[in-house]
């Protein structure tokens, strides 16, 4: 009998490891609206300039999810003259073709309304 519990606990919880990975991997699926938001920073030329040990530039990052990859990104840490040729002081900073700069964290809300890009968020 003992073997039978033990069996049994093992099945449950792979059963439930299995559940937990399958439920991450679906919700890191892309947001429509995120792409969307991301896809138009993008193609509108923004720039966010940050750094890797930069936590509201993680956050940043964070926010936009598996979409991030769309975002133009560049790492101070890793190209600091081109961060100090542009004046950056602070990051995280946001760069826009037509000068507009926007320094610190914005959020989704305040990206979209400084570019003019839509964002529709489900709650």
């Amino acid at each position: 009998m003992t073997k039978n519990i033990l069996i049994a606990l093992i099945i449950i919880v792979v059963g439930l490891v299995g559940l937990l990975v399958w439920g991450g991997l679906r919700s890191s699926k892309n947001n429509p609206q995120l792409e969307a938001l991301a896809q138009c920073l993008n193609s509108k030329g923004a720039v966010m300039y940050g750094t890797n040990w930069c936590s509201w530039c993680q956050k940043e990052e964070a926010n936009f999810k598996d979409t991030w990859r769309f975002i133009n990104y560049i790492d101070c840490s890793k190209n600091p003259k081109d961060c100090l040729a542009l004046g950056i002081e602070a990051t995280p900073t946001w760069i826009f073709p037509d000068g507009k700069r926007l320094t610190g964290y914005q959020g989704l809300e305040k990206l979209a309304e400084e570019s003019g890009c839509k964002l529709t968020i489900d709650r």
